[in-house]
């Protein structure tokens, strides 16, 4: 995949808001979602080195070592924030799940990953730290972790609370696709 297809996506700050801007070709900053994050987004420059790790979706810009995903090249659950949660969950335009998850409680990631890898191109999986992110959490009534909630056209569909088996999670998936 070309460099020109992916982007770069760099946290500046919490609790802002402001509306799509462009400057220049190289720079946007949006601030449009309810969650009030600054996200700039980077279009990575056309003749910069790009490697990519085996073990891995994403590759690095050897000048800012920092992660260029590829959202066509990824086969792994991304993690999704207060400030994408708009772009990449609501504005999606096929069937998405979504781990609610915390750090010490990861008993179903490894199955998330697994169901990810088999609905690479059908749906996409997202999953996102309650602990950083509690608004979202609670904007959608999580209280217990792990939670997985399904969504098409950007509407919640079904909610699975609790560890599931990974063949629950792939049917209700599938149902979406």
């Amino acid at each position: 995949m070309s460099a020109e297809k992916c982007f770069q996506m760099v946290a500046l700050a919490p609790r802002a808001t402001v509306s799509l801007q462009r400057h220049n070709h190289r720079r946007f900053i949006s601030m449009d979602n309810p969650y009030g994050c600054f996200t700039q987004i980077l279009k990575p420059p056309m003749k910069a080195s790009i490697i990519t790790s085996s073990s891995s979706a994403l590759t690095f810009n050897h000048r800012t070592r920092s992660p260029v995903v590829c959202k066509s090249a990824v086969n792994q659950v991304e993690v999704v924030t207060g400030c994408t949660w708009t772009e990449l969950v609501v504005a999606a335009d096929m069937a998405v799940m979504v781990e609610f998850w915390a750090p010490e409680r990861e008993m179903i990631s490894p199955v998330v990953d697994e169901v990810a890898r088999e609905y690479v191109g059908k749906a996409l999986c997202y999953r996102i730290n309650t602990d950083d992110y509690p608004n979202v959490a609670t904007q959608y009534g999580i209280k217990t972790i792990p939670t997985l909630l399904f969504f098409k056209n950007g509407e919640e569909q079904e909610t699975l609370i609790g560890v599931v088996p990974k063949s629950t999670i792939s049917a209700t998936l599938h149902s979406y696709t």
